[in-house]
């Protein structure tokens, strides 16, 4: 058996033996003393995104940031300084999240860590009795995609939210029925997904010391060792296979999971993805230009384009996504959308509203982010499902996947509808997983 060939069950069956072996026992803290009493959460990742969400956590009535975990101090210093103006008691920091997972006054996590520990954290998480906000795209590779649903059926008190927070929008979750319903445009059959940027190039790394304040062992966790190189860490290590996943999962994954909600499709019959680092010449592995066509059952496709360093905007927006119908089109421009006939002229216009929000945060982003927070802490209290549910997440993670498969293999892939696994292909199949550090391997996750 190949290391990616690794049962579901021995997989979540070790994992919490491994969370025993921390010290880990669970928490009932918020679930023992009712729904009106203070959610404690711990925030992993804090050099980007981890720290903006703590900040709007910390915002929230009745909720508490006890901690900011990384394993960078000036990433810990970052996420201490984002809670601290709003927060009466403040964060602790701690550079090993583990240690935070032993302790039974805190509710939930929430991880915001390089992809290569998305699934592995939060499956410790689960097991440990926390609550768990992911943030996109939630696993490195197809298999860790399905070992994070297994694993979030098997803990099935807890509650595991997705960070594709477009799920929250009211206009968007409006605008998803009437699509599916065939009540505005009618039978959808396509729809067209993009992201553009102006990345810069990142050079040609080289071997350095490890910088001062940082734990590089903890911070490759489960991934296998590699010599520190200058230019990976903090944001560049998106573009290598070995610890992220391109843009096609770092951006692309918000219009996809759109595309494939308003479609109301599941998995794929057919992939194909074609592209490269055409911009520059550099130590970038990923795509920085990549078209990728997914076909569904019933006559059905989309198709979204990553253009990760030419900002050229298409329709006027660096993203967006159209869908395309027997009576129209529809245009999304992020909480907004219009509605064409078939003569291009607009039947509907909805704008987005800035009074919707109910947390008192600065720019669209913040704001627009604030419903899917909300959604998360909502279920906390009440253990509904969360709108961005590891089920839906796992089916638009599993396409991004693959489109990074078929693009890493240079040919269509044939996929089971039932469950998105390649079919006769040995070459993609071999990319279904990956391998592991000694001791952080599937079958252990002892850390």
């Amino acid at each position: 058996m190949t290391s990616h060939e690794v049962s579901r069950r021995s997989f979540i069956q070790t994992t919490a033996a491994a969370t025993v072996g921390l010290g880990v026992t669970g928490s009932a803290h918020l679930h023992a003393q009712g729904a009106n009493d203070r959610i404690v959460l711990a925030v992993i990742g804090t050099n980007g995104r981890g720290a903006q969400h703590a900040k709007m956590f910390s915002r929230m009535p009745g909720v508490e940031v006890g901690f900011i975990c990384d394993p960078d101090e000036k990433a810990l210093a970052k996420g201490m300084k984002a809670v601290s103006p709003t927060q009466a008691n403040p964060a602790k920091a701690e550079k090993d999240f583990r240690r935070v997972l032993e302790r039974k006054d805190v509710d939930g996590v929430l991880i915001a860590a390089p992809d290569h520990w998305h699934a592995p954290a939060a499956m410790l998480a689960l097991a440990a009795g926390k609550d768990v906000f992911v943030e996109k795209p939630c696993s490195h590779n197809p298999l860790e995609t399905e070992l994070l649903a297994a694993a979030a059926k098997r803990y099935g008190t807890r509650v595991l939210q997705v960070g594709s927070q477009r799920r929250s929008w009211p206009n968007i979750i409006e605008l998803m029925s009437q699509l599916r319903d065939g009540s505005l445009i009618g039978r959808v059959y396509f729809a067209r997904g993009w992201y553009v940027n102006t990345r810069a190039s990142i050079g040609f790394g080289k071997e350095t010391p490890v910088p001062a304040g940082l734990d590089y062992e903890l911070w490759q966790g489960p991934a296998p060792r590699r010599p520190f190189r200058d230019n990976v860490i903090h944001y560049n290590w998106h573009w290598f296979w070995h610890w992220g996943t391109g843009e096609a999962c770092n951006n692309g994954n918000h219009e996809i999971d759109v595309m494939r909600w308003g479609m109301n499709v599941g998995y794929p019959v057919r992939v194909e993805s074609a592209g490269g680092r055409y911009h520059y010449k550099d130590d970038w592995e990923c795509a920085d230009t990549q078209v990728a066509t997914f076909e569904f059952e019933g006559d059905r496709s989309f198709i979204w384009e990553g253009r990760s360093c030419n900002g050229f905007r298409t329709e006027g927006l660096a993203r967006g996504v159209t869908f395309h119908g027997e009576n129209g089109s529809v245009l999304i421009d992020d909480h907004a959308y219009t509605v064409y006939d078939q003569k291009m002229k607009v039947v509907k216009k909805v704008e987005d509203k800035a009074e919707q929000s109910t947390i008192d945060t600065t720019g669209p982003g913040d704001r627009l982010d604030a419903f899917h927070m909300n959604n998360f802490i909502d279920c906390m209290r009440s253990r509904k499902t969360p709108n961005a549910n590891i089920e839906e997440g796992q089916r638009s993670v599993m396409l991004c996947h693959l489109a990074n498969v078929a693009y890493r293999v240079g040919h269509t892939l044939k996929c089971d509808p039932k469950n998105g696994h390649v079919v006769n292909d040995p070459k993609a199949q071999a990319l279904w997983g990956r391998t592991y550090e000694k001791g952080w391997e599937p079958e252990g996750f002892k850390g």
